[in-house]
């Protein structure tokens, strides 16, 4: 059972407090306490988030501070809030708590280097909020706990009450916002986990950099000889997750890692995984690792309490959370060597860009800074093109600094220990979406496989001539002919004419970043 704590340092004076319960507790809490919480059949706990089924960047806030103010990239993703609102915000999730006939605190740890580990209080009074966090941060053993002081960071989430829209700064019944002076989180109008989540993620994303650390919005497998580490970075729907599945390898964490000094961890103790659709054919490491001790998030059960994993009445952001323990090929410590290759996600509905492409220093901080992938064309009337998507730094939305800081970072790393970069396009070939077909997963899972062997480095290549990278032109298990996209389109001319019109895509994203990017980056930019 857990041992009792105070939380009269918050201001909190809820006489029952529950500290670091265990699953099962959390479970009959859940059961017990929450409104339509109910156990799957897998042995999952099924939860409900209420009316916001995803996160909410437009309500997120960070204290503009002195002591801070120059380190954050103002704007749409940072949106700047003044001390006095934040104060008044975190008085209100306080009042709101101390209405709570319970109160639940997860201690534990964002970062699995001891060294550079940040302890993290969670503090809430939802069971379900304090077992996702439970799977989500490392969780300590009993002499860490007992040891554990004063946190480093603290999250006060008071989700189900919310914000006053009539506060300075705040203009609807939603906010989340960080004070990095405070090192607190304050969660009011949302009850949806992901948000503490990606609060720990965007402190993290504060203060690594500080400490001269490379903070990434990635995954990572390791090679069970070497030791040495691969990074894959990727929008949604690039194979991200997919790709880390991989059975040759072990896996370290598949969406939030550092880069240090003596090579690369895991932020979390576990994983989020969607479960849209999800199947033991599909993903059958996510799907095994659903089971006790996991969260299921707005998912609709069937009437023997199996799970329904295409019902998407709810929300399609259906989700699933759990320990990475629970994955058979997870290293514990999640902890790496340096990365031997660092490899961007891209599916690009396009079909220009080549399936593996090379890049130079210069050019890896461009697309990094670029973080392009494509949607299909919609469902709406006469959208027939795909759409380019950008992300600086394949994770925009967390991000604290400006853009070229990790950039910066990322390309000294590589240089120190010689990581090669590379352009792996997941998406179509031979035609954009509606013409040209998905590169096969079989021929994608070959070129990770000959990247990861060494084989790929010394392929011959040949540059691209309007994106400047060196396109690898053989890959065992690959067909060559799809290779060199151009060579994969009937139609020769269109080819170029989509070419030149993706690379004036990526030019015109990049203007409002050239000023923070050095000479040799810019000039890494394709020719439109």
């Amino acid at each position: 059972m857990s041992h009792s704590i105070s939380l009269r340092d918050y201001d909190l004076t809820v006489a029952e407090v529950h500290h670091n319960l265990p699953p099962s507790v959390l479970y009959e809490h859940a059961i017990r306490y929450e409104k339509n919480a109910s156990i799957a059949e897998n042995g999952a706990l099924v939860a409900y988030s209420g009316v916001k089924t995803g996160r909410s960047p437009k309500d997120k806030r960070i204290v503009k501070h002195p002591d801070s103010e120059a380190d954050v990239w103002w704007g749409a993703v940072n949106i700047p809030l003044d001390a006095k609102s934040f104060v008044i915000n975190r008085e209100r999730a306080r009042d709101y708590l101390n209405t709570r006939e319970r109160l639940y605190c997860f201690d534990g740890f964002a970062g699995w280097d001891p060294k550079y580990r940040i302890k993290v209080r969670v503090i809430c009074s939802r069971p379900y909020h304090a077992l996702f966090m439970h799977t989500m941060l490392i969780r300590p053993t009993k002499q860490e706990l007992d040891a554990f002081g004063k946190p480093d960071f603290v999250i006060c989430n008071a989700g189900a009450f919310p914000s006053n829209r009539f506060t300075a700064g705040i203009d609807s019944k939603t906010s989340v916002c960080l004070s990095l002076e405070d090192r607190e989180l304050i969660i009011l109008g949302t009850e949806y986990a992901g948000e503490m989540k990606k609060g720990v993620f965007t402190v993290a994303n504060y203060f690594a950099p500080k400490r001269g650390l490379l903070s990434m919005h990635c995954s990572a497998t390791a090679d069970r000889q070497s030791g040495r580490s691969s990074l894959l970075f990727g929008l949604s729907g690039t194979g991200k997750t997919t790709l880390s599945a991989d059975p040759k390898r072990d896996l370290i964490g598949d969406d939030e890692h550092v880069w240090s000094d003596d090579g690369v961890f895991n932020i979390e103790g576990g994983c989020y995984a969607k479960a849209i659709n999800l199947s033991p054919e599909s993903e059958p490491d996510i799907f095994q690792a659903l089971r006790f001790g996991a969260v299921l998030e707005n998912v609709v059960l069937d009437d023997d309490h199996t799970v329904d994993f295409s019902d998407t009445s709810i929300t399609e952001n259906t989700r699933g959370a759990y320990p990475i323990h629970f994955i058979k090929n997870a290293r514990i410590p999640c902890m790496a060597g340096h990365p031997t290759d660092v490899i961007f996600l891209t599916c690009d509905a396009f079909g220009v860009l080549p399936p593996v492409s090379l890049l130079s220093p210069a050019q890896a901080m461009y697309h990094f800074i670029s973080g392009y992938t494509a949607k299909v064309a919609g469902t709406e009337v006469g959208v027939k093109e795909p759409s380019a998507t950008f992300s600086p730094c394949f994770g925009g939305p967390f991000l604290v600094w400006h853009p070229s800081k990790y950039a910066e970072l990322l390309a000294q790393k590589m240089k120190k220990h010689q990581a090669r970069v590379w352009l792996v396009n997941t998406g179509w070939s031979g035609g954009a979406h509606g013409v040209g077909k998905r590169i096969k997963l079989a021929h994608t899972r070959g070129i990770i496989d000959a990247i990861h062997a060494g084989t790929l480095a010394g392929a011959k290549t040949q540059r691209h001539p309007v994106f400047g990278f060196e396109v690898a032109t053989s890959c065992p298990g690959v067909p060559p002919e799809i290779l060199w996209p151009r060579d994969t389109w009937a139609d020769k001319a269109a080819y170029d004419a989509a070419a030149k019109k993706l690379a004036g895509l990526f030019i015109d994203n990049f203007k409002k970043y050239e000023g923070g990017a050095g000479a040799d980056v810019r000039a890494a930019a394709p020719i439109a």
